[in-house]
This record gives C-alpha cells, sequence and structure tokens, in this order.
C-alpha cells in the first residue's frame, strides 16, 4: 500500500474505525489511543496491507487486536501489582446536542437504550454483534477477524439477539408500568 492509499483509507474509513474505537475502549482518552496505535501499525504495515483487499476490515481486526493486547496486559498487571485502573467507564452519552422535536427525542432515547444494552454485553457477544450490525461485515468476514468458525459467529449473533430483545422488553415494560 502506497501512502497515498493509506491516506485514502483514513479519509475513507477513519470516522468508522474511530467509532468502533470508542465502542471498544468506552472512554475518550483511550479511544483516541487506540486509532492512534491502529494506524501506526497501519502505516509500520503499509507494504503488507494490500488496498484492494478490503482495507477497513483489516484495520477493524487490527483495532480488536490491539485492544485485546492492551486489555490482557491492563488484566496482568493488575493480577500482579493489584493495581487500580486508571480509566473510568463513562457511558456514551448521544450526540445530538441540538433541541429536536419529540419524535427525534424518543428516537435519541431508544437508540441510548439500545447503545446501553449492547454495552451490557459480555464482550464476547458484543463485538460481534458492532461489527455484523455497526460495521456491515459479513459474518465469514467476523469469522476471519476474530479467528472463529462461521457459525459460531452466527450462533454468538443469535445469542446476543436473544439478550437484546429480553433486556430491551423489560427496560420497555418498565417504562410503560
Amino acid at each position: 500500500m502506497t501512502g497515498h492509499e493509506l491516506e485514502q483509507c483514513i479519509l475513507e474509513y477513519g470516522k468508522d474505525i474511530y467509532s468502533f474505537c470508542r465502542y471498544l475502549a468506552r472512554s475518550p482518552q483511550e479511544t483516541d489511543d487506540l486509532y492512534q496505535d491502529v494506524f501506526l501499525t497501519a502505516v509500520r504495515q503499509r507494504e503488507k496491507i494490500n488496498y484492494a483487499d478490503n482495507p477497513k476490515s483489516y484495520l477493524l481486526s487490527v483495532a480488536l487486536r490491539i485492544w485485546k493486547n492492551k486489555k490482557r496486559k491492563s488484566a496482568w498487571r493488575k493480577r500482579i501489582a493489584d493495581m487500580e485502573s486508571l480509566t473510568e467507564y463513562t457511558p456514551m452519552e448521544s450526540q445530538s446536542s441540538l433541541p429536536s422535536p419529540e419524535d427525534h427525542v424518543v428516537d435519541g432515547e431508544t437508540r441510548r437504550m439500545v447503545r446501553r444494552a449492547v454495552e451490557e454485553l459480555p464482550e464476547r457477544l458484543r463485538i460481534p454483534v458492532l461489527l455484523y450490525y455497526m460495521e456491515s461485515l459479513p459474518v465469514t468476514r467476523i469469522g476471519e477477524i476474530l479467528k472463529l468458525p462461521r457459525g459460531t459467529v452466527l450462533s454468538r449473533l443469535h445469542q446476543a439477539r436473544k439478550l437484546l430483545k429480553k433486556e430491551l422488553e423489560n427496560v420497555y415494560d418498565e417504562e410503560k408500568s
């Protein structure tokens, strides 16, 4: 991949990669660090990347690998030194800053409830859901990224949908009461 092609990737897929990093990291500082690490890795390995072979999914898999490695190192350090985590979980808020009509408010609240429910899924279910629905990746590509068989990805998506349905029905029922 040439420098120009890498620049095109950043322009074309930068927002999607950043959004995925935000869902993984859950904090602004960690999101920025992860996003920078993804593109630093891409710069270092640009000779190995084929621009014609869907660079977006490659960058998503790099983001996931870096995030898992950081998480694993953090857990290891925590076990060894029993350190407290420096990052705090902060739920993502809606991006809208302007007041809007009532239907937009309801839609925004629905999106927040869904986002919150997805964030509460176990990691093994959350990652496939994010890749499938947020990044619109096909199941086979998700399997390649996660190094899982296609059937396992489908199973995890099914499990996640069931949990989300149950959680969102509970929230909806509580609001009606």
